[in-house]
This record gives C-alpha cells, sequence and structure tokens, in this order.
C-alpha cells in the first residue's frame, strides 16, 4: 500500500503513546479520517457512514498501537489499520472508498498475516479482537458494488511491501525513521 509520511505522523504516533494526551490525540485522528474518507464516500451515502467510520477508526488506534508494541515501524502499523478498513469498506461494498482494489484484499493480508490470525483479524472480521464489545455502529451496504466495483481512489501494485510518500514526493520502500524533534503540538490541527 501506498501511504503518505511525514513528521506529523510520529508526532501523532508520540501524542497516542503518551498518558494524558492519547485521547485528545485518539479524537483528532478519528475525527480527520472519518472526515477524509466520507469525502471519498458516494455523496449520497457519506452521512450514514459517519458513526461506523467513527468506530471503526477508534477501534483501529488500539490495533495500531499494539502493532508499534509488537515492533512494527510507523508506516507498518498504520498501513495494518488502513488495511483493516479496507476490509471493512469491503465488507459494506463501500468499493469507492477503498486504498487498493479488491484483488489486492488478500495479497495484503498475507503480508501481515501473523498479526492478524494472533488477534482473530480476517478479511471478514477486520476489527478481530479489536472490536468495540457492542460492536461498530451500524451503516448500509451497497453490495451491488462488488459485482463491478468501482476504485477512483485505490492504488494498485503496491502489496509486496508499505510504501511511503515523503513531503517532498519521494517514494520510500519501509517508510522514514523518526525525526528527533517530533513535536506533539503538531497534532492539535487536525485539518490537514
Amino acid at each position: 500500500m501506498k501511504l503518505r509520511q511525514n513528521a506529523k505522523h510520529f508526532a501523532y504516533r508520540k501524542a497516542l503513546e503518551t498518558p494524558g494526551i492519547r485521547s485528545v490525540a485518539n479524537s483528532g485522528l478519528v475525527r480527520l479520517h472519518t472526515k477524509i474518507f466520507t469525502g471519498k464516500a458516494d455523496p449520497a451515502r457519506a452521512e450514514e457512514r459517519k458513526a461506523h467510520l467513527d468506530g471503526l477508526f477508534d477501534a483501529t488506534m488500539d490495533t495500531y498501537l499494539r502493532a508499534l508494541q509488537e515492533g512494527y515501524s510507523e508506516a507498518e502499523a498504520r498501513e495494518i489499520t488502513h488495511i483493516q478498513a479496507n476490509f471493512d469498506f469491503y465488507n459494506h461494498g463501500w468499493t469507492e472508498m477503498m486504498e487498493f482494489p479488491a484483488d489486492e484484499l488478500e495479497a495484503h493480508y498475507d503480508r501481515y498475516g501473523e498479526f492478524f490470525e494472533r488477534w482473530d483479524v480476517t478479511i471478514d472480521e477486520p476489527l478481530g479482537q479489536f472490536a468495540p464489545p457492542e460492536g461498530l455502529p451500524a451503516a448500509p451496504s451497497t453490495p451491488e458494488r462488488l459485482d463491478d466495483p468501482d476504485h477512483p481512489h485505490a492504488e494498485g501494485g503496491f502489496a509486496d511491501d508499505v510504501y511511503v510518500e515523503t513531503d517532498d514526493g519521494e517514494l520510500i520502500v519501509g517508510g522514514q525513521d523518526e525525526p528527533e524533534d517530533v513535536d506533539v503540538s503538531e497534532t492539535i490541527n487536525t485539518d490537514e
């Protein structure tokens, strides 16, 4: 999968790992991701998906932290959560929101298979043990889109590794090293 990565991603990581700041960073990231992905949704369907997406992205923050604790890089941990989200989008037939084509679902799963299996994450159950006990808020599916999926936001061909695009447009396999001067205050503005 191809992701963007800059100093702000590392600032959010630090904020999520810091007691007392975590809840603020978590809320900001959930709002940011919901905003991004409702922007990719069919406009007629975006509003009805918001609560579901809020719950989904809140749960993936726990996945992100667990992956970091298990030694995955920032880019890999973030990619794991994006893969989970794409499994959920696929299961709902929300193919217009997917970041990679449906025919790459298994390849992305396999790359992190050991992690996913340990936490009961599957394509059909994208959150596995990270699912909230009460489940996610329901949102209408569009299964008819699976017959002829439209992926306007998907970039194929990046299923073999994690690829990150830097602020200057450079594509790096595996991701960047964390900068030395990470500023947690960068996490306050979630408009980007």
